[in-house]
């Protein structure tokens, strides 16, 4: 293995312009990240393959692996990219739990508005990119003022995150299901009534029963189911602030 091999993208510099053989015109890591999300905004992340951007775009399919060198890299690329949408201040404010709303409300946002964010955030190793370093800093930062162990603080901000992350992907991957088949929730319960009425007949599923029954009418909607939601995580972590004071 070479040793002098940069292992991250953020540490390959952006490669000088180069005109590519099928179009007389150069390209940039810029163009190839933003084509790549504009596929997977519209068709999903599978689809954004360096060959389909190649096509996007006019280039060849290897000439973008002069600026990309891999899918991984491109996917860190495209995941930094989005998440510089995000609307958050520079600093978190006094009130811990009205940045850590204001941040989760944020992203939640943006895996709607970007749902393949959902699978690509399945990819393994942290994404070090300037606008996710940024959104790291204000997330842990909004903890900063109770001198937590690093254990303690990454504890608390995990359970806020799996929180956010497992809400958000089950509520895309209902609208990325209803993208692919175009049957919606009501739709698809309507379909499977009557196997739900089956279970529910054999009796040995009492709570399944009552969370189908009051799922066919929900309370809330998700916006609101997320927000109850949160508020039951931040009150976790009062609770524990308080212990560890």
């Amino acid at each position: 293995m070479n040793e002098n091999k940069p292992v991250s993208i953020w540490m390959r510099p952006e490669p000088a312009d180069r005109r590519t053989a099928r179009a007389q015109r150069t390209l940039s890591r810029d163009q190839i990240v933003r084509a790549a999300i504009k596929i997977a905004d519209s068709e999903g992340l599978e689809a954004a393959s360096m060959r389909r951007i190649a096509a996007e775009i006019g280039a060849g399919a290897m000439s973008l692996y002069y600026y990309v060198p891999s899918k991984e890299d491109l996917i860190e690329l495209m995941v930094d990219e989005v998440i510089g949408e995000t609307q958050l201040p520079e600093q978190p404010g006094p009130d811990w739990r009205a940045s850590l709303a204001a941040a989760a409300n944020e992203k939640r946002a943006l895996w709607l508005r970007h749902p393949w964010l959902a699978t690509a955030w399945t990819h393994g190793h942290p994404i070090w990119g300037p606008n996710s370093l940024r959104q790291q800093e204000f997330v842990l930062g909004a903890l900063a003022e109770f001198d937590l162990q690093v254990d303690e603080l990454l504890s608390l901000i995990g359970l806020y995150n799996s929180y956010v992350e497992s809400f958000v992907r089950n509520e895309v991957g209902w609208l990325e299901e209803a993208r692919r088949t175009k049957m919606d929730m009501k739709e698809w319960m309507r379909q499977s009534k009557p196997y739900a009425k089956q279970l529910v007949a054999t009796g040995k599923y009492p709570m399944f029963t009552r969370v189908l029954t009051e799922t066919m009418t929900p309370h809330m909607e998700p916006d609101a189911r997320f927000q109850y939601g949160l508020a039951r995580v931040l009150d976790s972590i009062a609770a524990s602030l308080a212990r560890l004071a």
